[in-house]
């Protein structure tokens, strides 16, 4: 597969170039930068030769998926173009910012049967893979309530400033939630199936009073499960990735309730009338690079899709809240 990349504005871009270099069977056929300064720094780390413009990438006809990874605002209208020219799309998250681009995505993706990606880290972690082993030997019964907490600092000053311009981000909970409720919906095989209620306000951001960098929801998700979850930019920098609170799950069945914590290494699992059990979380073989690489699913395509569409309709009930 030869993957050209498209946007270097955010730094999670370079983790899909490193992994590209590493896999076998991936060849980076070229770059692609607008914005002038990122498109400097791009060239700090990218090798491969870059291309005069995003017409000229497309043009290409070594190109067999774009990789994304511009300012959240265009990776719907980039990634739209890509499928139009018949290339597939991986992209880190989120992969667009309007639930009319996703439609458009999903459209050209099942007509042209191409694979479209995501970044979503959380399905390939140990613990991860171990609560869903346990929900799917039927340990938890039937699952009645989850929570997460994903909170991430706001590192202003050190963020991309494009954060904060207007239609340039698109929205918290469509900027973070999708890894928590793309990693419930794997877990526990529940769709999800409404917003019950979202809200998002300006806490943290003092020096962009209109960025809302607080975030909250409940959903509720198949048989009637309900999800309470937090992502909002308000862990404190340089602590943030090692607070107890960073990914923290938790799920609640009728026989047992499962906690675990993204990158921990374990699942404690609560059964009743059992004591508390550390299960173990043996290493993924796998990640969302090779899962891409594989022949077109409408299944793979459509399961990638839902977790962007759910935190869509997460983020516009939050929007239309906070315009009232």
């Amino acid at each position: 597969m030869n993957i050209a990349f498209a946007g270097f504005r955010h730094a999670h871009i370079y983790g899909l170039y490193t992994k590209a270099k590493e896999t076998p069977g991936v060849r980076i056929a070229g770059a692609w930068e607008e914005d002038a300064a990122a498109r400097l720094e791009a060239q700090k780390t990218v090798a491969e030769p870059f291309y005069g413009s995003f017409d000229e990438l497309l043009a290409d006809p070594r190109v067999d998926a774009v990789a994304v990874g511009d300012y959240f605002g265009i990776r719907g209208e980039r990634a739209i173009r890509a499928l139009e020219a018949g290339k597939s799309v991986i992209a880190d998250k989120p992969l667009c910012v309007s639930l009319a681009e996703l439609e458009k995505i999903r459209a050209l993706a099942l007509e042209k049967r191409l694979n479209v990606g995501c970044m979503l880290d959380l399905r390939y972690d140990p613990a991860v893979r171990a609560a869903r082993r346990l929900v799917r030997e039927g340990r938890l019964g039937r699952v009645h309530a989850m929570g997460f907490t994903g909170q991430h600092p706001l590192d202003w000053g050190t963020r991309p400033m494009w954060y904060f311009e207007p239609g340039k981000h698109g929205g918290t909970i469509n900027d973070i939630a999708i890894h928590g409720v793309d990693a419930l919906r794997y877990i526990t095989s529940l769709p999800f199936v409404r917003p019950v209620a979202a809200r998002t306000w300006n806490a943290f951001a003092a020096e962009a009073p209109s960025f809302r960098d607080c975030a909250q929801f409940l959903a509720e998700f198949g048989g009637g499960a309900g999800l309470a979850a937090d992502v909002s930019y308000a862990a404190q920098s340089g602590t943030a990735w090692h607070m107890p609170s960073y990914w923290r799950f938790n799920i609640w069945g009728e026989n047992a309730a499962v906690e675990f914590r993204y990158g921990s290494g374990r699942v404690l699992l609560a059964e009743k009338g059992h004591d508390i059990e550390e299960i173990a979380c043996p290493p993924v073989p796998d990640n969302w690079l090779t899962d891409f690489m594989k022949p077109f699913s409408e299944e793979a395509l459509l399961d990638t899709l839902a977790s962007q569409q759910a935190v869509l309709e997460i983020q516009q009930l939050a929007d239309a809240s906070a315009a009232r």
